[in-house]
């Protein structure tokens, strides 16, 4: 019998979180009320023949990166990580960060109304050390913005810095002609950058297959990642893992794309 996609072993969920119940750093504007264990995760998953995985650093949990670090470590083979840190964080963290399965550095913006223009310049600026370090190991910035607010957000980023785009990017339409679309081809032509086609329910009644179609027009299947988003926070009636993983199928219909976005892309950012 020939093997499946499904049974590969290299395919990966690019975004997906582990955290203790009631878990959240001062000031944090989620706690969530249960556990979402790194071995529920690692059951679920490979129920689906996913066998390799990015933990994302939740935004309540802040720059305390410990709880990832801690799983990471537990699968150091299979697992990468995002972590969050401040702008200003010294370059040998980074590289402690590396050795430890860190590969990239996360900007949650969503909700985050009092990020002015001006609050993006410094803190862009600020990191002026940060980003070499990053670019010298390898990793990428991901940005997780409101729906139609990345463009003023990715104006701000450095240039040559790899970035991947949370949750189909959160354009404002599912059009080509979107700025959204339109920013993120132009950015493409001349930085490493990526999609992840995850989390469709946070996009605010817009059709995830005709999005992901359109990203494929305007990019190209090599510039697109896939992730679960599991345990899904906000949005817990979604956390079907085998549901999640059927809605990339039913975004691509096409058994050679979905092998490029659930392995090979993620195998040359994450496992070069």
């Amino acid at each position: 019998m020939p093997t499946t996609l499904t049974d590969t072993p290299a395919a990966v969920d690019c975004h997906f979180h582990v955290f203790a119940a009631h878990a959240g750093e001062h000031g944090a504007r989620y706690r969530p009320a249960y556990d979402a264990p790194l071995g529920q995760w690692l059951q679920s998953a490979r129920s689906c023949g996913v066998r390799r995985g990015v933990l994302v650093q939740t935004s309540f949990m802040g720059t305390n990166n410990d709880v990832l670090l801690d799983a990471l470590a537990q699968e150091p083979l299979h697992l990468r990580g995002v972590a969050v840190l401040d702008s200003a964080a010294d370059p040998a963290r980074v590289a402690s960060l590396h050795k430890r399965g860190v590969r990239g550095l996360r900007l949650n913006l969503a909700g985050a109304h009092s990020h002015t223009l001006s609050d993006l310049r410094d803190w862009f600026a600020r990191g002026t050390a940060l980003w070499d370090a990053m670019q010298a190991l390898g990793w990428h910035l991901q940005i997780h913005t409101d729906t139609g607010d990345l463009p003023r957000v990715l104006a701000h980023v450095p240039g040559s810095l790899p970035v991947v785009l949370d949750h189909f990017a959160r354009p404002a339409t599912a059009h080509a002609q979107d700025e959204t679309l339109r920013v993120v081809a132009e950015r493409a032509q001349h930085s490493p950058l990526y999609v992840k086609l995850s989390a469709p329910y946070r996009l605010a009644g817009l059709n995830p297959a005709v999005l992901a179609r359109n990203w494929l027009d305007v990019l190209g299947p090599q510039h697109l990642l896939w992730g679960s988003d599991w345990p899904c926070t906000n949005h817990e009636s979604h956390a079907d893992y085998a549901r999640l993983k059927t809605g990339l199928s039913q975004c691509l219909a096409d058994t050679a794309l979905e092998r490029q976005v659930l392995v090979d892309n993620p195998s040359r950012l994450y496992w070069p």
